[in-house]
């Protein structure tokens, strides 16, 4: 009997086996793919528009902790009546920070410490009121006759103390490079709600280093951004040909972009009233900077930032109108999210497609 050709049986096998495995392959691709876009979705949603936080209360009221019922804001009564201070916990320019207590809650007490920054504390109350939202620290009450604010208390503070908090034996499993990115995402979508606020598009210009936009933010205890303090918020009409300075001194260093420092050079002596405004891509060129901090230095956040680089070049651009909005940098990171969980949840997969 004549045998058949060695190779014919040897062909089909490995070729039934490589379907088999592409077609799972297909499926799991398909399966990590829904997920990560559920996931995504759930946390960061990419309209420009305001997002309230469904868990907030009417304007006007609030709540606390695991308390089902709404409660109106303090009044300056109320807060002299049942609010009692604990101890004194920050003070900046405007105002001195108080640990406090309101019916066995930890609270926050502001109080401003200059009369002659009055103003920049009202119009922070002004803005704490307005933008209310999941992006902004949960406001309790407030008496403006006393200047006076009462917040939300976040146990693990300001953003400053996020590498010590990341090493502390509880959180090590949070530090991580895409619980990092996700940090970042974070701070990019406050940036984009400012942008396109109810009010209009403010910028956050008590961002003249690093050390200053990180005391801005509060950690939450489930790994969340807030932005903590808008005193210093200004306006852009663009309509109204508004644009904004941040302050009135000259700045200096790479931190701040090109367009906000003095650019007459240094034989000529800095005037405020000779200094051109601007606008909120000011905050856009920051970004690459606070990310490149969130991401530390852990394992996956150099391959994070080579994947970042383009958009990050981008925010850097020296033109403002040249840098990409802030919905633009978030629409980025989440892209580059969703392909590297998908590469560490398949490794090889290009390989095998």
């Amino acid at each position: 009997m004549e045998k058949k050709p060695p190779f014919v049986r040897r062909e089909f096998p490995p070729r039934e086996m490589s379907s088999t495995s592409l077609a799972l392959l297909l499926v799991a691709l398909l399966l990590l793919n829904t997920f990560l876009y559920l996931y995504l979705n759930k946390f960061y949603i990419a309209s420009g528009h305001a997002e309230a936080d469904p868990g907030l209360c009417p304007f006007g009221y609030f709540k606390l902790g695991t308390v089902k019922n709404c409660s109106p804001w303090l009044s300056c009564e109320a807060i002299n009546r049942e609010v009692r201070k604990l101890k004194c916990v920050g003070e900046g320019a405007v105002k001195k920070v108080f640990l406090s207590e309101w019916k066995e809650n930890k609270v926050v007490l502001s109080q401003l410490t200059n009369s002659e920054l009055k103003e920049d504390f009202l119009h922070g109350l002004k803005m704490l009121r307005a933008l209310q939202s999941k992006y902004v620290v949960r406001l309790l009450g407030y008496c403006e006759q006393q200047f006076t604010i009462l917040t939300e208390y976040h146990p693990l503070g300001s953003l400053r103390g996020l590498n010590e908090t990341l090493h502390i034996p509880k959180y090590k499993a949070m530090n991580t490079w895409h619980r990092r990115l996700m940090l970042a995402m974070d701070y990019v979508s406050v940036i984009r709600y400012l942008h396109s606020s109810p009010l209009g598009t403010f910028v956050m210009c008590d961002s003249n280093d690093l050390d200053k936009v990180l005391s801005q933010y509060l950690l939450t205890s489930d790994f969340h951004i807030l932005v903590n303090d808008l005193d210093a918020l200004p306006l852009v009409n663009r309509s109204a040909g508004r644009l904004v300075k941040c302050g009135h001194r000259e700045l200096q260093g790479e931190f701040v972009a090109p367009e906000q420092r003095w650019p007459y050079g240094e034989e000529v002596p800095f005037e405020d009233d000779l200094m051109p405004p601007y606008d909120e891509k000011t905050d856009i060129w920051k970004i690459p900077d606070v990310t490149n901090f969130f991401l530390g230095h852990v394992e996956g956040s150099d391959i994070v930032r080579l994947h970042l680089f383009d958009i990050h070049a981008a925010c850097k651009k020296k033109d403002p109108a040249e840098r990409p909005s802030a919905q633009g940098v978030l629409d980025t990171y989440r892209k580059v999210l969703t392909l590297l969980i998908r590469e560490a949840a398949l490794p090889g997969t290009r390989e095998m497609l």
